[in-house]
C-alpha cells in the first residue's frame, strides 16, 4: 500500500451560534424524514442521485478501504426482474421464515410481500459490501470493518437524498444474492441494501409512529 502523505486539514470553524443554528436546522429537517412506500411517476434529475452517492462515498471506512459499490438501476426490465425475485423471497419470509413475534412487530406498519415501489419509484440503488479490494497489481486485499463502514455510507446516502428532497425506502429481502446475477456483480460482493428513491405520490400516507424520547436513546456521563 502506498503511504498517505499528510496534507493540511480543510475545516470550517464555526462560532457557537452558527453551530447551534446549523444543528437545529439539520434536526428539524431530518426528523421529517419518513420511509415512503407509494411513489409518483414524476422523475428526478439523475445528478441528484450521483451527488448523494458521492456524499456517501465520503464516509469513513476501516483502513480507508471504502468497501462499497453502488449500482443505480433505472432500466424497467431490470427492475421488473428485481421485483419478481424480491417478492419471491418476501413471500417465503412472510409465510415460512419469519417468527410470529416478528410478524406481530411488522403488523402495525402494514407491510407485506408485495413491493410495487421497486418499479414505480424513479431509481433503485443497490448497495454492495466488498469483503476484498484489489491493488493496482491485482493483489487481493482484505477490507476491514466492512459492515460498519457500509452502514455509515448508507446513512449518509439516505441523509443526502432527504436533504435534496428525495424520499427513500430501505429494502432488505433475505437472501439478496439474486442481485449479484441480475446486476452482474462479482460473487465476492455481498448485497447489503436496496434503496428506493423518488418522489412520493400525491396520496402517499405513512404510519402514525413516534420516535423514542432523547432520554431513552442517550446517556450523558
Amino acid at each position: 500500500m502506498k503511504p498517505y502523505n499528510p496534507i493540511p486539514l480543510d475545516f470550517n470553524y464555526l462560532s457557537h451560534d452558527e453551530m447551534l443554528s446549523r444543528s437545529q436546522q439539520f434536526l428539524e429537517h431530518m426528523i421529517k424524514r419518513r420511509t415512503v412506500r407509494s411513489y409518483s411517476t414524476q422523475t428526478i434529475p439523475e445528478v441528484v442521485i450521483t451527488n448523494a452517492i458521492k456524499a456517501a462515498g465520503s464516509a469513513p471506512s476501516g483502513a480507508n478501504m471504502q468497501p462499497w459499490h453502488f449500482v443505480v438501476v433505472k432500466d424497467r426490465q431490470t427492475r421488473a426482474k428485481i421485483r419478481k425475485s424480491a417478492e419471491e423471497e418476501e413471500r417465503e419470509f412472510y409465510t415460512h421464515r419469519a417468527s410470529q413475534e416478528w410478524l406481530d412487530a411488522l403488523a402495525p406498519l402494514g407491510t407485506n410481500a408485495d413491493k410495487p415501489f421497486l418499479e414505480s419509484a424513479s431509481f433503485l440503488i443497490a448497495i454492495f459490501l466488498k469483503k476484498f479490494s484489489y491493488s493496482e497489481g491485482s493483489i487481493r486485499l482484505k477490507n476491514y470493518y466492512t459492515t460498519e463502514s457500509v452502514g455509515i455510507a448508507c446513512g449518509l446516502l439516505i441523509s443526502a437524498l432527504h436533504y435534496a428532497g428525495v424520499a427513500t425506502l430501505t429494502h432488505t429481502p433475505s437472501p439478496m444474492r439474486f442481485l449479484n446475477g441480475i446486476l452482474d456483480r462479482p460473487k465476492e460482493e455481498r448485497p447489503y441494501l436496496l434503496l428506493v428513491a423518488g418522489l412520493p405520490s400525491p396520496d402517499a400516507t405513512v404510519p402514525n409512529i413516534s420516535r423514542h424520547e432523547l432520554s431513552e436513546i442517550m446517556t450523558c456521563l
